[in-house]
């Protein structure tokens, strides 16, 4: 099951601003914002994450609500957040 998770942006890096780093669930990863050009995301701002991929900006109660929703989802929600803490983007 693919999902997409809510993040909050942390900073966009200087030198690449179509990557910024991210805080979800307690985990931290650079993400890749450039889907986003037309509305770049700004930190404290919320996206929805994909394979790396900000796919949308979302307020911060949408975010809450996902995180919650996905929570409930156990072994889907886990699996998506033991990839994400795999994955590297530079």
């Amino acid at each position: 099951m693919c999902l997409g998770i809510p993040g909050e942006i942390v900073e966009v890096l200087p030198d690449r601003p179509d990557l910024a780093r991210v805080h979800v669930s307690g985990v931290r990863r650079t993400i890749n914002i450039g889907l986003l050009s037309d509305d770049p995301p700004s930190p404290g701002d919320w996206v929805l994450i994909h394979v790396g991929f900000a796919l949308s900006k979302i307020d911060e109660e949408e975010a809450a609500a996902v995180l919650r929703y996905l929570e409930e989802l156990g072994s889907a929600y886990t699996d998506e957040m033991d990839a994400l803490s795999q994955s590297m983007i530079e």
